[in-house]
Parts: C-alpha cells; structure tokens; sequence
C-alpha cells in the first residue's frame, strides 16, 4: 500500500517531495546496465545451466613423415616401427590405391626408363641417337624412316622381352590384395603387360565397364599386347614380326574392305590404314582418356584409405596429377596413408605430402609382407593319406572353407576323442524304499543308481475257490458347514458370479 511504501521510503522533507514518493517506482533497468556485482536471478541462471556448452575447434594433429631403408646396408631392427606401420597398411586397408611405375617389373628383366640403366641411356647408345633415348616414345617417331625403324626395332625387342618375363612377387602381392577385394585400383604406367597378365589384374582393352564395374588395373600408357589400326581402329593381337623397317604394316581389314569397294563395286578407294601398338606416346591423345577420367571420379568419390605410389618418378604430369588428388584424399581421412616406395627419394612439392617414405627395392616389402599367393590351392586329404601320415608322425589336415582355408594339426582335428551322450535324468516319481538286497546289488554313478541283475523274490500262488464277495464302499460323511463369527460381513459384502 502508499503508506508502507511511505514506510520504507526515507522521510520527505516537503510536499513535493511527497507527491513525487506517491508516483509509481521507475523500472529496473535492463541486464546490460545493471552493476556487474549484482546477483543473477533464479531464471537466468536456470536458462544458463540448460544451455549446451560450446564446442572448442581442435586442431588437428600434426602428421609426422616417417623413413624406411630396406637396403642391404641398413638394419631391419632399429626400424620395426616404420615396418609395422607399412605392414599395417598392406595387411589392415580395405580401400588401396596403387600407382606402379616401370620399377616393380626391373626384377623380371623389363629395364625401367630414367635410371642410369634405363631405357633412355641404354637406346640413345644403342641406336647412336643424337639427344635422349626419350624421343623414341614421342609421336614425332613417324615423321621419317630413320625414327619409325628405329621405333620398330626397339618395340620389337621389348615385346619379346616381356613374352619371357614371369610376374615377381611385388606382382602376385597386388594379385592377392585384387583377390581379397582390398585392392581399389591399380593404375599402372607399364606397357609390358606382367601385371595384366595375372587374372585378378586383368583388364579390358578398349577400357569399358561391364556390369556396373571397371577392370582393376587401368594402363596409362596402352600395352604392347595389342595393336591397332589408325583408321578403321580395328583391335589385333601384337605381331612383332610385322613391325620390321621403316613402313609400317598394313590393316587386313582394310584391304579387304578396300578390295570389295574397288574391284566388285567400282568404287573408288578409301585407302588402307597402316597398323601401330597401341602404346601411349608423348604429345599424343590416350584414346581411354574419358574412360580413365570416370574411373578417377569413381574412386575419388569412394574415399580410398590408402595410396602406394611405387616405381615411378612421376615426371608424367597426368600421373602426377592423379597422385596429388588421390593424396589429398586419403589424408583427409584420420586413418589414411600414403606410401612412396622407391629407391629414389619423393618429389618435391607442397601438393604432395607422404606418411611413410620406404626406400628398396618393391620386392622386399612383398617379402616382409610374406602375403600367401593368389593361386595357391591346398588338396583334399584321403582317409589313407591321413593314415600313412599319422603313421609317419607328420600329418596335418587342410580344412577347406568357401572363405578361406585354416591349417590344423592332426592332433587338433583328430587327438581329442568324441563325448559320449548326456545320461538322460529319470522322471520325478515317488521314492519307495529299498531293501537291503537290492541296495547290494546296485551301484551308485555321479548319483544314478543302477541296479546290477537282483533277482526277484517268487511270488505266493494265487489260492484258488469261489471269488469273495465285494466288500461295500464306505460312503463319506457329509462336509460340515462352518458359519462365519460376524454374520453382518457375508450379509453386508455380498459378491455374486
């Protein structure tokens, strides 16, 4: 009321004063100009206690780059971190991405092509050619007679090189890495055909997608296991008896189709294609280039966990362009790697960045690998073969699954014997007594009694006469009814059905 809010207020000292005490309060004013020191009302701070925290932006843990030597000189135990981490990734990734270069078929006899052994100093002194051993893989090779011989020459010696290669174990780890559906994608920059040459690394030529799928392997650079004709673009298997001097061979399929148009139709020519491997030069189109180009879309947007980059330098700017992507990929993903295996060091560049850098020969991470092959198929085991080989005292069983096959000793097969049946538990019945006799004769097992051939006692004859009369049945007595102490509660409650 005025008059306890007069209480409260000080004393005015005139009526002016008075009249301004009688006015309503002015309003609190608002949160932002009140005094900081002033307490938090119940709501606000029961709105402040429901809020959710704000989350802190972590930043990423740096990666760290770590080296592995597997030459000769260098010793494997001082390293077994890096070897784990490597090991990780060949046995543990289920998306892998591998881009292969001409080194991982240099232990199968096909040289590489910029080492000091490679194909560009080995041609430019063979063939007594002027600049590098490079130019011979340039489309400039069919401007004159001198370089198309000389390209048919050394086509013709590589291709006979590479009929008598045989696949290394580099090879058949990717082979089993296909099989077991870890491996995405291999791109591969060899035309010598090693790879392909391994079912689970087949691939299609012209590259095509069967059944909503792509082949494995995708060839950067063609092979030299086809040859093609360069105008009716009609597919043949190479023939490296044909390219031999200066003019190329000619297309059957166009003389033929040539000769129908001249001699039976009357026609004029339309000419007769020449043929060429179908390899990749330098300065020229790959005619699968829109096909590789949707395959690295594919697997870009398949988020691969793993990239091995081996055998390559990638001076190739298209390759080096499908590694930078495929890097940037994977470590974006907390549980990516890339892998540069070679035993020259990594490009320089802030586009490409490396998690393990292993120096060696590919070979030997296949051998530390020690991944079992692709083909391997273990034989049914007879019941005497088995017999002879316990006899022998070294058998063991190969137990074969759809999924996988798991070797067992035979003692882990056939050591331990089988358990006889559970007893069945007799059915709940009264207890009678026994006698003596019987308990004599009966033996006690984990709490069953069986009894052991007791013999019965001779049972009294039967007396023989006129049959006894039937003695009455005693009839019961009727049930006495009880009445109830307090009759008011049966009255009172009465429940009806």
């Amino acid at each position: 009321s005025p008059l306890s809010f007069l209480s409260r207020s000080p004393t005015p000292t005139s009526a002016d004063d008075s009249s301004l005490l009688l006015r309503k309060p002015y309003p609190s004013p608002p949160s932002s100009q009140s005094n900081t020191g002033s307490p938090m009302p119940p709501d606000a701070m029961a709105s402040a206690e429901q809020r959710p925290a704000k989350r802190r932006k972590t930043e990423p843990k740096p990666r760290t780059t770590l080296s592995l030597d597997l030459r000769a000189d260098y010793s494997i135990d001082e390293q077994k971190p890096q070897l784990e981490r490597l090991l990780r990734v060949l046995h543990k990734k289920r998306k892998i991405v591998v881009i292969a270069g001409a080194g991982i078929s240099v232990s199968a006899g096909i040289p590489d092509f910029r080492s000091s052994t490679g194909l560009f100093k080995s041609l430019k002194n063979e063939h007594n050619l002027k600049s590098s051993g490079k130019d011979l893989f340039d489309a400039s090779v069919y401007k004159d007679d001198i370089s198309t011989a000389t390209f048919h020459a050394m086509v013709r010696n590589l291709s006979q090189a590479t009929k008598t290669a045989e696949p290394t174990s580099f090879h058949h780890m990717l082979a089993t890495l296909a099989n077991e559906g870890r491996l995405l994608r291999l791109y591969s920059q060899n035309v010598d055909g090693i790879d392909t040459s391994l079912p689970p690394l087949a691939t299609r030529v012209p590259l095509t997608r069967e059944e909503g799928a792509w082949p494995k392997t995708v060839q950067l650079h063609g092979g030299l296991d086809k040859m093609v004709c360069v105008k009716c673009h009609k597919l043949s298997d190479f023939e490296p008896e044909l390219f031999d001097g200066p003019v190329p061979p000619t297309c059957k399929a166009c003389e033929a189709q040539d000769n129908v148009r001249t001699e039976h139709a009357g026609k004029r020519s339309h000419g007769i294609g020449k043929l060429r491997p179908r390899m990749v030069l330098y300065n020229e189109h790959n005619p699968d280039e829109e096909a590789i180009g949707s395959i690295t879309r594919a697997d870009l947007r398949s988020r691969p966990d793993a990239v091995i980059i081996v055998g390559t330098t990638l001076k190739v700017p298209g390759v080096r362009r499908i590694a930078r992507e495929m890097c940037s990929v994977v470590r974006d993903r907390r549980d990516g790697l890339t892998v540069w295996i070679n035993n020259d060091n990594p490009p320089i560049g802030k586009d490409l960045e490396w998690d393990l850098i292993v120096k060696g020969p590919c070979d030997e991470v296949a051998r530390h690998a020690a991944m079992r092959k692709w083909d391997d198929v273990f034989e049914a085991v007879t019941d005497e073969d088995m017999r002879k080989a316990r006899e022998a005292g070294e058998a063991k069983v190969i137990i074969e699954s759809p999924a996988k096959s798991i070797p067992f000793t035979f003692e882990q097969v056939c050591g331990v014997p089988t358990p006889a049946a559970s007893p069945k538990l007799p059915a709940k019945t009264t207890k009678q007594p026994i006698s003596t006799a019987e308990k004599k004769s009966s033996t006690t097992l984990s709490g069953f009694t069986i009894k052991s051939g007791a013999k019965k006692a001779p049972s009294k004859p039967k007396a023989t006469g006129p049959p006894k009369a039937a003695a009455p049945k005693r009839k019961r007595a009727p049930a006495k009814k009880t009445e109830a102490k307090n009759p008011r509660i049966n009255q009172t409650f009465k429940v009806s059905k």
